[in-house]
């Protein structure tokens, strides 16, 4: 069995670690917050007090940090993977971030004697802890193939989407410009029906079953009716902030996205007004415009 690596270990990172432990990979995590690093540690992880401790203990390491510019410095940093890890260990890039900072990051590694694995993540937290996420990997074939136990460990489909850095990343991008609208349409749609007198439950029940009853719209919906706002593992920050890598990918290849722009507008307002809340406290922002809640 490998020994892995986790860098991240908050909502998405913890779960990636969680999965992992019960399927028996000796596993090596840090994170800058002590509450989670007692959670890791309870759960049969390895505790470590650094990054270049984790790399020293693995051959293989997820990141899943925030953004492009964490990720750098946890890999290319003095006491990040790159200096640290023994010669073919593979990097997993699970963050999401820009296209372009994953493919600089790519040849940036080519130039070393580690590998890596462009592979952000879909499924949320739910996804994360139940171990059933969805791969987006991009790199070569027969390291993804090498390490493909690994990667198992923690998801239930793995796509194979290119050998690039950057590849993982930009389909991610179109995912998210999706799931935003589809999130928009979901919040406004909520508050038009407890506006119009319909009960939660009812609208649950005909939107679960219906063409429009994907994943999504039930996790959104069963929060929504049972006033989730906050503490459910997805925060705004994070969809605010792929819809801004979707629009700017967008503009980067010329292309108009209606429907993503307006979501992210909306996911501004809520962002500002409910900063500490999660994707579904939009709906709480239209239901304050329009003076209607909908409950189960």
């Amino acid at each position: 069995m490998f020994k892995v690596g986790v860098i991240g270990l908050g909502d998405m990172g913890s779960g990636l670690a969680k999965n992992l432990i019960k399927n028996n990979f000796s596993t090596w995590g840090y994170d800058l917050s002590k509450e989670r690093m007692g959670y890791f540690s309870s759960i049969g992880g390895n505790t470590t007090s650094s990054v270049q401790e984790v790399a020293k203990n693995v051959e293989a390491v997820f990141v899943m940090v925030m953004n492009g510019h964490q990720a750098n410095e946890i890999i290319f940093g003095d006491k990040g993977l790159v200096n640290n890890l023994a010669e073919n260990s593979v990097i997993i890039l699970t963050s999401t971030i820009k296209p372009h900072e994953a493919k600089k990051i790519g040849e940036k590694i080519k130039t070393t004697s580690m590998h890596i694995i462009d592979s952000p993540v879909s499924g949320g937290y739910p996804g994360a802890q139940s171990g059933t996420l969805t791969l987006m990997c991009a790199g070569n074939h027969d390291i993804i193939k090498k390490y493909k136990e690994v990667l198992e460990g923690v998801a239930k489909d793995i796509h194979i989407v290119g050998t690039e850095s950057g590849q993982g990343q930009t389909i991610k991008a179109c995912l998210q410009a999706l799931q935003g609208a589809i999130f928009a349409a979901l919040f406004e749609v909520s508050a038009l029906a407890a506006k119009a007198g319909l009960k939660g439950q009812t609208v649950y029940d005909v939107f679960s079953t219906s063409g429009a009853g994907c994943g999504i719209v039930k996790t959104a919906l069963e929060n929504i009716i049972d006033r989730r706002f906050t503490k459910t593992g997805s925060h705004i920050s994070t969809m605010h902030k792929d819809l801004t890598i979707a629009l700017d990918m967008a503009t980067k290849n010329g292309v108009p996205l209606h429907m993503a722009s307006t979501a992210m507008q909306l996911f501004e307002a809520a962002k500002t007004k409910f900063p500490e809340g999660d994707n579904w406290i939009i709906t709480k922002l239209v239901e304050e415009i329009v003076g209607a809640e909908l409950h189960r």
